[in-house]
């Protein structure tokens, strides 16, 4: 089994949000959910990505955080494709990843992997009484919201929590209680919370935070199915369109600046896309 390292929405080594990925030999299945869950473990990234080809065009692709398996991870998917394109010599063009969370269109160009998202679904705008305990959740209350934007439920695949701020300063300097966002993440069925503030300017779009630590990851550098799943609720409340090559920039606070863009097609299904760079490559022992 090849094993690789990628570091995801980045140009550069060490920048972005790291990947596993592990390419399975193509007349292998895939190993015991237990083994992979090992594999992700011992990487210790936020997700590792179990890579087996199917056909010329379809590739079956399932997930692990350090603590479980979950059913899609976007920098995962863009890490996988390029090293698809990098070590295996993939033409650019439009391929499918077949995942847990159904199947899912890429688009390989030479400078940048897009993919495509589930329909967007707002799950739930949440109460006063919850916006208030998430907001305090991160030292923050339900004031520090912007007032046009609502704290919700929005899935483009799987479901985050979208937690706006009106301010840089309030994104930046949030501090989060683990165990109650761990808590609240339970109770609301979510993946984790994306915090974000929306600059909505020609160069940002938003600039985010995700936090996850229902699943082991107290912070992610990049995150593009939480950004998918804002394309979608800023799409739906007016403010970008069709025609935006949106920029999210993620991981300012971990040091680790990520460029997450995001557009929508003509048919409405929303893109998110990026660069990634394999920083390391080798085989796991058997």
């Amino acid at each position: 089994m090849e094993i690789y390292i990628v570091d995801a929405f980045t140009k550069h080594i060490y920048g972005g949000n790291q990947a596993g990925v592990a390419l399975l030999d193509r007349t292998a299945d895939f190993p015991d959910t237990a083994l992979m869950q090992q594999i992700a473990a011992e990487l210790k990234h936020s997700e590792t990505a179990f890579v087996k080809r199917i056909n010329s065009h379809l590739f079956h692709i399932r997930y692990f955080t350090p603590e479980g398996e979950v059913d899609l991870c976007g920098h995962a998917t863009i890490s996988a494709f390029t090293v698809l394109r990098e070590k295996k010599s993939l033409s650019s063009g439009k391929y499918t990843a077949k995942t847990a969370a159904g199947e899912i269109p890429v688009t390989i160009e030479s400078d940048c992997i897009w993919m495509g998202m589930a329909p967007g679904k707002l799950i739930k705008v949440l109460s006063e009484e919850e916006t208030s305990a998430l907001y305090k959740a991160y030292g923050l209350c339900a004031e520090d919201k912007p007032a046009t934007l609502q704290a919700c439920i929005v899935s483009t695949g799987l479901a985050d929590i979208l937690l706006p701020v009106d301010s840089i300063d309030k994104l930046t300097n949030s501090a989060q209680d683990k165990e109650e966002v761990i808590r609240l993440s339970q109770r609301h069925q979510v993946i984790g919370v994306h915090m974000y503030y929306p600059e909505l300017s020609d160069q940002v779009t938003a600039r985010c935070r995700n936090f996850a630590p229902l699943y082991g990851i107290d912070e992610e550098a990049a995150t593009g199915t939480s950004n998918g799943a804002l394309t979608y609720y800023l799409y739906s409340q007016g403010l970008i369109s069709e025609q935006d090559e949106n920029t999210f920039i993620q991981g300012e606070s971990m040091e680790k600046p990520s460029i997450i863009k995001s557009r929508i097609d003509g048919d409405k299904v929303i893109c998110v896309g990026g660069s990634a760079v394999i920083s390391i490559q080798g085989c796991l022992n058997d």
